[in-house]
């Protein structure tokens, strides 16, 4: 039997069974809110999919009354047939929404994303962002000392490397979802929007936050921040 690690869609692999973990402690969030007071329930996600929050439940998400703002700055990520009319999209950079006031959600979600944003300085643009426009917030993270990056998870242990010789090695070899990439100017334009952190690193973005980690053979595969 073949195994499967990072399919997603797929109830036998890893990152499945990761991701119905999240859903659990995601929809207690939401069971949360939906208690305090009546109304719906105001939820932005950043970085997000339409699909991601059909895994949650369109049920549940219906039944609590949320109304899910998904922004991407990639617009083809928030295409989606037959879209629910609890959902709405909009194209933009998480890291800034000044325009959006302070508080204007009840809960701000965001899933693999701040490891994509573009160095440190963006990374704490983005969680200023997350701890502004909500009071409560859900905030996930591949760890940077687990021996598998799931980005590039045939070559266990690459991010551990130079970034020269990562670059290299997705120059020669077929490591990255999109194939072998072409030039040395792809390949760190790549690892510059590819950067994950610690737990000392997630903790000074996320001071307010409860940290959790997601545990995988006793190892320490990804890093949880609920607020």
């Amino acid at each position: 039997m073949k195994i499967r690690l990072n399919d997603v869609s797929h109830p036998a692999s890893l990152s499945y069974r990761l991701r119905a973990k999240r859903d659990v402690r995601l929809r207690s969030l939401i069971l949360d809110i939906a208690h305090q007071r009546p109304g719906p329930v105001r939820i932005l996600d950043l970085g997000g999919s339409v699909d991601y929050w059909r895994r949650v439940g369109v049920d549940f998400l219906r039944q609590h009354q949320a109304r899910i703002t998904v922004l991407n700055n990639v617009a083809t990520e928030l295409h989606a047939e037959g879209a629910e009319e609890m959902f709405s999209t909009a194209v933009g950079d998480a890291c800034n929404m000044s325009h959006v006031k302070d508080g204007a959600f009840d809960l701000v979600h965001s899933n693999s994303v701040i490891e994509h944003v573009g160095g440190w300085s963006r990374m704490k643009a983005l969680a200023s962002e997350v701890r502004r426009l909500a009071p409560r917030y859900y905030v996930q993270t591949p760890y940077q000392w687990f021996p598998i990056d799931p980005h590039r998870w045939r070559f266990p242990m690459i991010h551990w490397l130079p970034q020269s010789l990562q670059a290299k090695l997705m120059m020669a070899l077929p490591i990255c979802y999109a194939g072998r990439l072409r030039c040395l100017n792809e390949a760190h334009d790549h690892l510059e929007h590819l950067e994950m952190i610690d737990r000392s690193q997630f903790r000074l973005l996320f001071p307010d936050a409860d940290l959790h980690n997601e545990m995988v053979l006793g190892l320490t595969k990804s890093l949880v921040a609920i607020r």
